[in-house]
């Protein structure tokens, strides 16, 4: 299967962890049924890997994602290659010219709904991004990520951009349910895990991930 079809009508949520760093915590990815893997390429992130370092981990059949912010177009396809991933989580505003010559099929735009000043503007952005886009990653705060900061998922119900879509910010065990069932409906497909699921930032928690995988499960 192609990695872009992971986001054809997936028949449950899907399940991304990202800022890996270490081999065993891919291994405990993996194990607990997680279905993408993300690898950090900001050097101001904690969580920042090299494309060599990233290459070096095995992810056992998850699909591998990169995160990037202020590389250019020519640099996130050379670390895309460096580093065998199938997508680019693209964090930095970029527009669609920049997606198109990323690969709309291997993109994730990050958005910040805290940005907009009511939903109907943020949907009128996506709209417009959407073909050229495989999926939207919607993250708390106005920048960034992985800070552990939770939004209001109930401005996002039903939400349907144009393209499938994954929830992240502050996602964690004790919460996921909760802000699946506040915000669910539209085009969500999955979710994205970081801090909520770490022991230090870059050191995932085998533990809570699988804690987390099993209260998406039984949601």
């Amino acid at each position: 299967m192609k990695p872009s079809a992971l986001f054809d009508s997936p028949p449950r949520l899907l399940v991304k962890v990202c800022g890996l760093t270490r081999q065993r915590d891919a291994d405990a990815c993996a194990a607990a049924g997680v279905d993408l893997c993300g690898f950090i390429f900001h050097p101001a992130s904690p969580r920042a890997v090299t494309p060599a370092v990233a290459a070096g981990l095995h992810s056992h059949g998850m699909a591998r994602v990169g995160v990037f912010v202020r590389q250019s177009a020519d640099e996130v396809l050379a670390v895309m290659d460096a580093a065998r991933l199938d997508f680019a989580q693209l964090h930095g505003g970029q527009d669609a010219v920049f997606c198109d010559r990323v690969g709309p099929e291997r993109v994730i735009r990050a958005a910040w709904p805290q940005r907009y000043v009511d939903r109907a503007a943020l949907e009128a952005e996506l709209a417009g991004l959407a073909p050229h886009v495989r999926c939207f990653l919607l993250d708390a705060g106005t920048s960034g990520g992985g800070r552990g900061v939770t939004m209001d998922w109930a401005a996002l119900r039903g939400l349907d951009p144009g393209a499938p879509w994954l929830l992240a910010g502050g996602l964690a065990p004790d919460n996921l349910a909760g802000a699946v069932a506040a915000c669910g409906g539209g085009s969500l497909v999955g979710v994205d895990l970081n801090s909520g699921v770490e022991s230090a930032p870059g050191r995932k928690d085998a533990i809570r991930v699988a804690a987390a995988l099993a209260a998406l499960r039984t949601a």
